[in-house]
């Protein structure tokens, strides 16, 4: 672990003296792409992170916005991108159980998973083989843990072949008055650590995931994968519970570790830290550097005034859970001290948030228009309902307990999973068409923000707030810095459009391969939490609509802040809805055929569009219109697809549909 040429020179300008070995490689990680964002701090400034609603915005461990009354919401996303390629169930797994803790830091109850999952071509033995392990390790943790995964993405696209992504969100509850902070705030408070013993997995992990994949990453990396254990991680939630009420900061170990961990939360508060590192509980013999870097899962670390410590400890106890005093708040500076001796003295300020950003080139994106894939015909119909991209996902959520904690109302498989919170619904949606970011990045990335709110709109459910997942190739390279600044700005326009603030996330640059060398497709991907005034929603399918009851297209495509009157008038007033995303008109039209049919007059060029913010819903004409058009394209029929195109018509049964969209789970 070495710092560049000019890091260097500009710590020892800050250190007044050179930095110990152990100090070099703490600024290593914490300098890290992954940490420091030095690359995108530039870019993501100017995100409209602030609203109303938001009660703890970017910054935090995850972010807080209110909700009802006085409940409010927990969320965060973050990507464990490289990890899942070395060791895909591993990697997927320690990616749901780190998001989790970020919302436990908060002192919220973790209540909702969801997962937007990317891979490479389909057709691949390697592709299939990391999806199957990547789903595998969300299924088991999130399962053990007992928090729902509720909904998400799985996308396929040769982009992904050396590098796929694996994008993790989860929400959580809590009273305002519960909440917690990352911030120390007293000095002579304790430090506790609570939770799983440090080992050496996980080592170096925050420098791994700030540069390309080897060819030989999957030997030479596993190192960096941690190594998670879901039935620690349910103690640790139950505990952190009781914990909170006398916890005054917290955070979890996460990048960077116990050093990140508590050099941070010393930053944030003003406030120094000193650790002793012969009092951590081990699970085998490490140095200072191991312990001070180890990524080992399911940690937490608490500020407690010392009259509260055996309550803390003695919770701990009661959970099965080890703990440790592991230092003391000070007015300065970050020291470690290890068998007597001071291996790190450095000021907390500069190791977190010293390290300067990088000021690189852009090359103007080319764009194109997004490719249309298919020919308007039966057969076309067929090949995209059975595209991997568009077919039936049971395969992988079957595979999830989303009903766990007894709140989920509308399930995988439909546009937004909806909960039963309070006397409200809470609607999740996540995804990006990264073909669509890919052909024109500006466009691309607004219409990303469009599209999940489109998918709230369908359950009818207003915007609250979003969170995202920047995940782009090598920044030092023009193109790919041109396309990360081009799709931020959408998303940010598309936000500040409708009004909805984007109050946190996480960028993941470096994502692709020597063996392919090139960057996956620009995935700005984008997480919306939303509201419903009921938890009852439309359902997707035309299931029980009265036969002859007429289509209506809702289009928002010119007028993105129309989506809050679509959401509204769908609550009140449609029978059935379902967006229209991937694979356009002619894939959302067959998956609402269900125990009813769909008739439908569609033109050939737009059987197939892709263009967010449309929304079909059977419901009668004069219920619906205002702030965006409205047009009707059919109605409900007794049985199957039909589609008049402008020479003829095409028809698909029931059974043909269920047939090709069952595809994906033929093949796994």
């Amino acid at each position: 672990m070495e710092l560049s040429d000019d890091d260097y020179a500009l710590v020892e300008d800050e250190l007044g003296r050179p930095p110990n070995r152990i100090e070099e490689a703490l600024f290593v990680n914490l300098w890290s792409e992954h940490c420091a964002y030095r690359s995108s701090r530039p870019v993501i400034a100017d995100l409209p992170t602030e609203g109303d609603n938001v009660v703890i915005g970017p910054g935090d461990d995850a972010a807080v916005v209110e909700f009802e009354d006085d409940d409010v919401l927990a969320v965060g996303m973050e990507s464990h991108n490289h990890p899942s390629y070395v060791d895909p169930y591993d990697g997927a797994a320690t990616g749901v159980g780190g998001i989790v803790r970020d919302i436990l830091s908060m002192g919220a109850r973790p209540i909702a998973l969801l997962d937007t999952i990317y891979f490479g071509d389909f057709d691949r033995q390697k592709s299939r083989y990391l999806f199957e392990g990547v789903v595998e390790g969300i299924a088991d943790y999130g399962n053990s843990i007992g928090v729902p995964t509720v909904g998400g993405q799985t996308y396929f696209d040769e982009s992904y072949n050396g590098n796929p992504l694996v994008n993790v969100v989860c929400v959580g509850l809590a009273k305002e008055d519960k909440l917690l902070t990352a911030d120390l705030k007293e000095e002579g408070n304790t430090l506790v650590l609570v939770g799983a013993a440090s080992g050496r997995d996980g080592l170096g992990g925050a420098s791994f995931a700030s540069e390309d994949l080897s060819e030989d990453a999957e030997s030479e990396d596993r190192p960096a994968v941690q190594v998670g254990d879901p039935y620690t991680e349910k103690l640790l939630i139950d505990a952190t519970m009781e914990i909170r009420q006398y916890a005054r900061a917290a955070r979890d170990l996460g990048a960077a570790g116990l050093s990140g961990a508590s050099s941070e939360m010393a930053a944030k508060g003003d406030k120094g830290a000193h650790l002793v590192l012969d009092d951590v509980h081990l699970r085998e013999p490490l140095n200072a550097l191991e312990i001070l870097l180890s990524e080992s899962q399911e940690r937490m670390l608490f500020e407690v005034e010392p009259d509260d410590v055996d309550h803390v400890l003695e919770i701990a106890e009661r959970y099965d859970l080890e703990a440790s005093v592991v230092g003391e708040v000070t007015d300065g500076r970050f020291v470690a001290e290890h068998e007597g001796e001071t291996v790190v003295d450095l000021p907390p300020e500069f190791l977190a948030d010293g390290a300067p950003t990088h000021d690189l080139e852009r090359e103007e994106p080319d764009e194109t228009e997004p490719p249309a894939p298919y020919e308007p015909t039966r057969e076309g119909v067929l090949a995209a309902l059975a595209d991997p991209n568009n077919a039936s996902k049971e395969w992988v959520y079957r595979q999830y307990d989303h009903e766990v904690q007894t709140r989920t109302v509308v399930k995988p498989g439909d546009d937004a999973a909806l909960l039963h919170v309070g006397d409200s619904g809470l609607a999740l949606s996540a995804g990006c068409d990264s073909e669509r970011v890919s052909a024109r990045p500006y466009s691309g990335g607004y219409e990303t923000v469009v599209e999940n709110v489109a998918n709230l709109a369908a359950k009818g459910a207003r915007p609250l707030a979003f969170v995202n997942c920047l995940n782009f190739g090598n920044p030092e390279r023009p193109s790919v810095y041109g396309e990360f600044e081009d799709a931020v700005e959408g998303m940010g326009d598309a936000a500040a459009d409708i009004g909805v603030p984007i109050v946190g996330g996480n960028v993941s640059l470096y994502n692709e391969s020597e063996e392919f060398g090139t960057a996956v497709n620009p995935t700005p991907s984008v997480a919306a939490l939303g509201i419903a005034d009921s938890p009852d929603a439309p359902r997707a399918s035309v299931d029980d609509v009265l036969v002859g009851t007429p289509l209506l297209l809702l289009d928002a495509t010119d007028d993105a802040t129309a989506l809050h009157e679509v959401a509204d008038d769908i609550a009140e007033n449609a029978d059935a809805a379902h967006d229209v995303s991937t694979g356009g008109l002619a894939v959302a039209l067959a998956e609402m055929v269900g125990d009813n049919g769909v008739r439908a007059t569609v033109a050939d060029d737009e059987l197939f569009n892709a263009e967010p913010g449309r929304v079909v819903v059977a419901g009668e004409a004069d219920d619906f219109g205002g702030a965006y058009d409205v047009e009707r394209i059919g109605e409900v029929a007794d049985d199957g697809l039909t589609v008049e195109l402008d020479d003829g018509a095409l028809e698909l049964g029931r059974d043909e549909i269920e047939e090709a969209r069952g595809a994906l789970e033929d093949v796994m």
